[in-house]
């Protein structure tokens, strides 16, 4: 078995995890090494549990070598398109990995989609089977005979002309299936978020998976990664246990992020999978019920977009639980206001606090802080690259912008996508001489840690300046009033742009909309003001916690 060498990029050759080599290798397997490699090492540990119900890592890789079986016998071949419909449940990590080790391709929907964008993703994908789920089943059987799929495996659920799960696990062999997919083919096929226009798929490789899966498994729990005696994945713990009091095998996080979202599917299944981790699912984000399993449970890792942040913040329970077991807080998604951050330190004294950056299209992740208890974590920055990965900021006229300056973020590495699925046009505008433009704006300092100012596509012109939309949000939740907030641009014939504001108050606060556009005038210049603030109950959101700014810009051209 080979392993592919990943160097570290060009801007983190001064920032390495102590004990680790300074090149990575990792091992050249399929995706379903990572739950082969854990059941063999795990074993009975528990790897899921959800409303009482659990899973050990042998039970689970037996199970997924059920689904494997079962779908190759309902003539599933390798290079097929499997989607899966439905929200984090206790079923969803058999049903990822048996999709896998039977050499299909995952393709994660959405389960709250309606029914023409289910259609749009089910029919672009070309997906000839779909695993759906109770509620989200009635979307699919409206959309039935609009799309490709000839095959239906329901959980929860009972549609006409399909097959539950334990009808297609039924009589199955539970020992993993032969034949292994080769690194090169296709394992994901997963759909962007849409925020900014349609949804594309982004096409990636077990080799892409695997490679983000160690990259960040690796950099968050001081290990080197290998193969056992079977040719699976194994992680050893080279860094110490000062540095990373959490050890392979002994980490709990409650787990919310969606594994239909590229931050949930690798960094909140697939590394807790190869970290011996066990995962409390909740299917609904309840900050109450979610504290309260931290404490119940002993959890040691909180994970999750900066809306739930926010939301533990603020809730009452927050004060009162033992949350003294959790280490670690990560965060993906969007940037955490720097004034979160200050108040994830108070809460948490002894957690690491570290904030990530990543795509769908780079799989994952590119950027980590230090996951380790002496590094240097940067506020207001999303670290420096991960191993074999590289950051270049260019202008629009395609220079490097000098350090400290602001241009476009370039990503390059293993993890980088093979480009989007039946979209050559759209490939070509992001992947240039194995470059991804990203779109977003960012800044690197003098040690190569990266700041994401802004989306380039969120930036305002207002009468030639640029107006980022994220300084102005910075500002707002300083605001003790203020619970989310997001700035987007009003057209004007004459200005460009106007800055506007969208925010959601904390329940009580006493703020009117002209208080809060005086709070954020007064600190900045002329042509950066808000011209407007709208107050409303909640700030639209994806799964994945990024803000819907389409909707928002939406709203006001109705209005205008």
């Amino acid at each position: 078995m080979t392993s592919t060498p990943v160097h570290p990029g060009t801007t983190s050759t001064r920032i390495l995890p102590p004990g680790l080599p300074e090149h990575l290798d990792v091992p050249a397997v399929d995706v379903g090494a990572v739950l082969r490699g854990a059941a063999r090492r795990y074993g009975e540990h528990t790897a899921f549990h959800q409303d009482g119900a659990e899973i050990t890592y042998a039970a689970l890789l037996a199970e997924a070598a059920q689904v494997a079986h079962g779908l190759r016998a309902q003539g599933i071949v390798p290079g097929d398109v499997v989607a899966v419909h439905m929200p984090n449940c206790l079923d969803y990590p058999a049903v990822y990995y048996g999709i896998l080790m039977a050499g299909a391709v995952f393709s994660p929907t959405n389960p709250l989609l309606p029914p023409a964008e289910l259609a749009f993703q089910l029919r672009d994908s070309a997906a000839v089977a779909v695993v759906t789920w109770g509620a989200a089943s009635g979307v699919l059987a409206a959309v039935r005979e609009q799309v490709p799929a000839r095959l239906v495996v329901t959980v929860d659920a009972s549609l006409p002309d399909s097959l539950t799960l334990a009808e297609l696990r039924a009589g199955q062999p539970s020992t993993a299936p032969d034949g292994r997919p080769q690194p090169g083919e296709l394992a994901h096929l997963a759909y962007t978020g849409g925020t900014t226009g349609r949804s594309k798929g982004v096409r990636l490789t077990h080799r892409h998976v695997v490679t983000n899966v160690v990259q960040s498994a690796c950099w968050t729990s001081g290990s080197t990664a290998g193969l056992d005696a079977e040719g699976d994945l194994l992680l050893d713990q080279v860094g110490s246990a000062q540095e990373w009091p959490t050890r392979l095998g002994t980490g709990v996080s409650v787990t919310i992020t969606p594994w239909f979202h590229a931050m949930g599917v690798i960094g909140y299944l697939n590394v807790p999978v190869l970290t011996g981790y066990t995962c409390v699912i909740h299917q609904r984000f309840d900050p109450g019920a979610y504290l309260a399993d931290v404490e119940r449970f002993g959890a040691t890792m909180i994970g999750g977009a900066p809306p739930v942040f926010v939301a533990l913040l603020r809730h009452p329970d927050a004060a009162t639980r033992d949350l003294s077991t959790v280490l670690g807080l990560s965060s993906g998604a969007a940037p955490l206001p720097v004034t979160v951050i200050e108040a994830l330190r108070v809460r948490f004294p002894d957690a690491v606090i570290g904030e990530g950056y990543g795509l769908t299209e780079v799989t994952m992740v590119a950027t980590m802080n230090p996951s380790w208890r002496s590094g240097v974590r940067k506020v207001g920055t999303v670290g420096v690259p991960a191993h074999g990965t590289e950051v270049r900021l260019l202008d629009p006229y395609g220079a490097e912008v000098p350090t400290g300056g602001r241009g476009e973020v370039y990503l390059r590495g293993p993890q980088v996508m093979e480009g989007y699925h039946e979209r050559p046009d759209a490939t070509a505008e992001v992947l240039v001489d194995g470059w991804l433009r990203t779109g977003d704006v960012g800044v690197l300092d003098a040690d190569g840690y990266l700041s994401i100012v802004d989306r380039a596509k969120d930036m305002l012109l207002y009468k030639g300046y640029n107006v980022f939309p994220r300084e102005l949000e910075e500002i707002l939740h300083t605001h003790p009033g203020v619970a989310g907030a997001a700035v987007v641009g009003r057209p004007d014939e004459e200005a460009g742009e106007l800055p506007v504001a969208f925010v959601a108050l904390v329940p009580g606060a006493e703020v009117t909309a002209e208080g809060l556009r005086e709070h954020v005038n007064a600190q900045v210049v002329h042509y950066k003001k808000l011209r407007e603030v709208h107050l409303v109950d909640a700030i639209p959101v994806s799964a994945a916690g990024k803000v819907l700014r389409r909707e928002l810009r939406d709203g006001l051209t109705a209005h205008t």
